[in-house]
């Protein structure tokens, strides 16, 4: 088991404490496995810089996904995106 850096953006960071964001959406250029754990740290884009807020999550379950992979065709998946949902 390891722990994980990932900047967050404060929008993102705000859903995660709170609660309400159960899910992280991030390109697969990561090893991540279940019971990882994820140290998500904010970052400002608009000073470039970290905030200092920081929140730890435990890593319950990883998809990985490849486009030509999923159930749609890659020009609706380009056209409309894809949608991550969190059920409670």
């Amino acid at each position: 088991m390891q722990i994980i850096r990932k900047k967050i953006h404060p929008e993102y960071f705000e859903a995660v404490a709170s609660g309400r964001k159960k899910y992280e959406l991030r390109l697969n250029d990561f090893e991540v496995n279940e019971g990882d754990t994820l140290l998500l740290e904010e970052w400002d884009p608009e000073t470039k810089a970290y905030t200092g807020r920081r929140i730890e999550r435990t890593v319950t379950y990883v998809g990985r996904f490849m486009i030509d992979k999923l159930f749609w065709p890659e020009e609706e998946i380009k056209k409309k995106g894809v949608q991550i949902i969190s059920l409670g």
